[in-house]
């Protein structure tokens, strides 16, 4: 057995491991602590809220423990198991270009596992998302995502895999210098539909109202130095009685959306507050330092694919007997995130860092009760535990744990008492 097999197997195997270790630990913690609201949160959340969201915590889990062993056992299974191998053998007797048979097998394997991953995804949204009163979209609805999340998949990533397989035929050695220059160029192109193209193809965004808060949520953008294209208001609860907020787009194609769920549950100082955390993504650079870093992180990757695709051994220690460009492709693809699943931990640090400092910018702007005001709400109403376990919080969450993050919005407030004390 090749050496990188080996390589291969342990780290799937330490990932597993680690993965329903950490899933054990927060299972534990959550039901340890399901019988008492934190004092935090004690006059602003009752038992049966803080209950319900440590069984919503649990249910997520145990569902999570199903994905997990399909995934891995996918893995397995197309790699060491031989299905690429297989399916690759069927599409060589295809008497069509490379590039295409190649775009074929790449889009054979990804049809093929989302297959079997969707009796787990119908489970998710139509039994354990309704049993807790989150569900609100149609098995009709559910179909036509799925569709159109298919038709988009074919439009948008055949010429992209084409463009990639053609160049790694044709660029010579550097090849992958001109496909990073690609993925780059298509991803910026995304980033730039994704709020005026794509998104509208799934829900419906109306222009926040006229009036009182309109004009206040204007003068906020106005103080921050922030143009956009608009303030919008999605119709999520026609899929999901979850809420939220957040801020797409660059350059002159941004915009701010709110969930209409959220913004029926917020007053005008809440969703003020809101809105200036989502400014503060903007104003502190998080966005320009989260794309410099994918920018950096997939040069690596293209590098360390073209290193890859000119050794025999990359074939054949994952279980594939032939070699071609799409199999190097289609193996990168597969095996990276075995490796990379271990930089989780370093990642949601750097996201979480990012979170506090745009707390401290709504703080600035629109006060630290309105924001904490809202953020309780948004724990209650998607049923956030109040309690997690702290290193499973520490590999997964990308925001601070509920606890976490109101005590340091909470400490803004007294440090502005102490001040005035101070003054007075």
């Amino acid at each position: 057995m090749h050496s990188f097999t080996l390589f291969f197997i342990f780290a799937i195997a330490l990932g597993l491991t680690l993965q329903l270790w950490l899933m054990q630990r927060q299972r534990r913690h959550v039901a340890a602590h399901r019988n008492q609201v934190p004092p935090a949160f004690a006059d602003k959340v009752t038992l049966e809220e803080h209950q319900k969201a440590a069984d919503y915590t649990r249910a997520k889990l145990s569902v999570g423990h199903i994905s997990l062993w399909i995934g891995t056992g996918l893995l397995l299974l197309w790699t060491l198991g031989g299905g690429i191998d297989l399916l690759n053998l069927q599409w060589q007797t295809w008497e069509i270009d490379p590039v295409w048979r190649g775009i074929g097998l790449i889009f054979s394997v990804s049809l093929i596992s989302a297959i079997v991953e969707l009796p787990l995804g119908l489970w998710n949204t139509f039994v354990l998302e309704a049993r807790f009163g989150f569900n609100r979209t149609t098995a009709k609805r559910f179909v036509i995502d799925l569709l159109l999340q298919l038709l988009l998949a074919l439009l948008l990533g055949t010429p992209l895999l084409w463009i990639i397989l053609w160049l790694m035929e044709r660029a010579g050695d550097n090849w992958w210098l001109a496909a990073w220059a690609v993925w780059m160029s298509f991803m910026l192109l995304m980033i730039w539909l994704y709020p005026t193209v794509i998104a509208p193809l799934f829900n419906k965004f109306t222009p926040l109202d006229e009036g009182p808060l309109k004009q206040r949520i204007q003068g906020l953008l106005e103080r921050c130095g922030f143009t956009s294209k608009g303030i919008f208001i999605m119709d999520g609860s026609k899929r999901s009685g979850h809420g939220n907020a957040y801020f797409t787009g660059f350059g002159k194609n941004k915009r701010i959306v709110f969930y209409d769920t959220l913004a029926e549950s917020l007053d005008g100082d809440e969703m003020e507050a809101v809105l200036a955390h989502e400014l503060g993504h903007f104003k502190r650079r998080h966005i320009l330092k989260h794309l410099l870093l994918s920018t950096a992180l997939s040069l690596v990757g293209f590098a360390l694919l073209g290193w890859l695709a000119a050794q025999p051994w990359f074939y054949q220690a994952l279980g594939v007997s032939g070699r071609s460009n799409a199999l190097a492709l289609l193996l990168f693809m597969l095996a990276l995130p075995v490796f990379t699943q271990f930089l989780q931990p370093v990642m949601a640090i750097l996201s979480r860092r990012h979170e506090f400092e745009a707390d401290d910018f709504a703080v600035e702007q629109a006060g630290a009760e309105p924001m904490i005001r809202a953020l309780v709400k948004l724990y209650r109403e998607n049923a956030n535990t109040l309690t997690p376990d702290s290193l499973y919080s520490a590999f997964h969450d990308s925001h601070p744990p509920a606890p976490v993050r109101v005590a340091h919005l909470s400490s803004k407030i007294s440090s502005v008492s102490t001040e005035n004390e101070a003054t007075v």
